[in-house]
């Protein structure tokens, strides 16, 4: 049973406190300085920004970080399928790299990453100004919480600055309206505040599940060393090495024992996968008991995919892989068999074809590895051709069943743990990659026996002990290029892509499905319009009006 209930308790106590409006009247309210008075209202406080958190990653109300990274890169896209996806070309212009200032997925990413950032200044503004007697909690508690407090911060304007670059730094509540800052003074003061502060965070460990730890502390210098050249020009590929040692190392913590990566491609993945070893840093869902669901499903399941898995939801059939994709995985891997979802579909309940909703009524649904109008003999392959079975789909992270079925021929029951499917955020074989490349970028670019051997005790899980022989790497096979490649792999549907993309010189560059090379300024986003009319000490990134 997941020990991250009191997380939930907590977070659903004080979410309807924190989003309500205060004025003079507040009759059924609780004025802030009427809250933090014993330790459950103080926590309730810290752990308010870890629900706003369940909109990082593809819910089907906000837009996110995680899809205009995805989206805009070579391996996901969103295709018009058939009437459905159009949306006025908004994810054509994602993948085409023509988005422009007024489109909402970026405004409302920013809003979703400058609220969460409020969430976290609020209680570091109140727990900083009283005493800890008022809060029935001790000193160290005190700053074990605005420590976490400014952790979680620094996370929000590290995927703002990945994302816009220049951008206005606020660490109070209600000041003046923030100018722009220079990326490289933002990415100082984002390694400054985890610096100072992740000392004093506790470790990860099973009371830390879902929160922000010292690990995730080291995961986020890990991200800034390793993109430290693309950001600020300056590589810190020495940083990089040493964060991840941190990690690799155990010193940080691990919330099941010892940190370490898990011996098969699934447990990181599954809905047990809080007792995973190599969870950093998660998106903590516990549906069993508080009812509080993945987000996740809405974007990459079909229109009736509870029938495929035996659950209680569907999608509205968005994301795809993009044509060839599936192809760069060796049929060998076990990652193409158990992270894609390819070829006809069959109900759990019983084994019969799942039939189509829209072009494929009556006939049975399958996903095929292109973007075309197969049902009225079409070629043409863009992302306005597409069918409701186009593109091979996502099926990295299981949900598992809510209803008893048959899959291939055996019974299976109900899952207990149904739905309870974390988000991983940092992961150590993310960690173990990241080292990889630094100790590579340090070597002009040709891998070492370390980086070989990192890159291998991640990738040999992939592979039956009878199919890894042949597959592993040398260190005359793991090049730069191919170690992108492996990245794709290994970190498909992840939220890395965009990053990757750049660091390699590759996501304005080169060419992919349905995608031409672009401009230098397309590695930042525009500001939103709507933001710079809500504060004109904006500045619009250059190639933008």
């Amino acid at each position: 049973m997941k020990s991250k209930l009191y997380i939930f308790a907590f977070l659903f106590t004080v979410a309807g406190i924190s989003c309500t409006k205060v004025d003079e009247n507040a009759y059924d309210q609780l004025l802030s300085e009427k809250f933090y008075n014993n330790k459950n209202e103080v926590l309730s406080a810290v752990l308010r920004p870890y629900t706003h958190a369940n909109a990082w990653v593809t819910p089907a109300d906000q837009r996110n970080w995680w899809e205009i990274s995805e989206l805009s890169s070579d391996q996901l896209a969103w295709p018009t399928k058939g009437r459905h996806g159009e949306d006025g070309g908004k994810w054509k212009r994602l993948h085409y790299h023509t988005w422009n200032v007024d489109d909402d997925y970026l405004n409302n990413a920013w809003v979703l990453m400058y609220w969460g950032m409020g969430l976290c200044n609020d209680p570091i503004e109140k727990i900083s100004s009283r005493d800890v007697a008022s809060m029935g909690i001790t000193q160290e508690e005190k700053d074990a919480y605005i420590a976490e407090l400014k952790l979680l911060r620094a996370f929000h304007y590290l995927k703002i600055m990945d994302l816009w670059g220049n951008i206005p730094v606020a660490t109070e509540v209600g000041t003046t309206l923030p100018q722009t800052m220079p990326r490289a003074e933002v990415f100082a003061f984002i390694e400054k505040e985890i610096k100072e502060n992740i000392e004093k965070t506790p470790v990860l460990s099973r009371g830390m599940l879902g929160r922000m730890s010292q690990a995730g502390g080291y995961a986020m210098l890990v991200e800034l060393y390793l993109n430290a050249e693309a950001w600020t020009g300056t590589p810190r590929w020495d940083d990089c090495i040493a964060a991840a040692d941190k990690l690799i190392s155990g010193q940080a913590g691990g919330q099941n024992g010892a940190m370490a990566l898990d011996p098969n491609i699934s447990d990181q993945f599954k809905p047990t996968n809080d007792l995973s070893k190599e969870v950093i840093f998660s998106i903590a869902y516990d549906y069993t008991r508080a009812r509080f669901e993945p987000s996740f499903t809405s974007e990459f399941y079909h229109f009736k995919q509870r029938e495929i898995y035996g659950g209680g939801r569907n999608g509205n059939n968005g994301v795809v892989v993009i044509p060839g994709v599936y192809t760069t995985f060796g049929n060998a891997d076990l990652r193409k068999t158990n992270w894609l979802r390819i070829g006809p579909q069959v109900k759990f309940s019983d084994g019969t074809p799942v039939t189509g909703s829209e072009e494929y009524t009556n006939k049975q649904l399958e996903f095929v590895d292109n973007i075309r109008r197969n049902s009225t003999g079409g070629t043409s392959s863009t992302m306005s051709d597409g069918e409701e079975n186009s593109g091979v789909r996502f099926d990295k992270y299981k949900i598992s069943n809510s209803a008893q079925g048959i899959v291939n021929g055996v019974n299976v029951e109900p899952d207990p743990n149904y739905n309870n499917t974390d988000w991983n955020v940092y992961r150590l074989t993310w960690i173990y990659f990241a080292k990889a490349e630094a100790l590579m970028r340090k070597n002009a670019g040709t891998a070492t026996p370390e980086a070989v051997q990192l890159i291998n005790d991640c990738k040999k899980r992939a592979y039956s002990a009878a199919d890894w022989a042949g597959n592993e790497y040398t260190v005359a096979s793991l090049t730069l290029t191919e170690l992108l490649a492996e990245r794709g792999r290994e970190f498909i549907f992840e939220g890395f892509r965009r990053d990757d993309l750049i660091r390699f010189g590759k996501f304005t560059t080169a060419s992919w499905w349905d995608h031409q090379p672009t401009t230098d300024t397309r590695k930042l986003f525009p500001i939103p319009q709507q933001q710079r009319s809500l504060n004109t000490n904006l500045t619009q990134n250059s190639g933008y009006n």
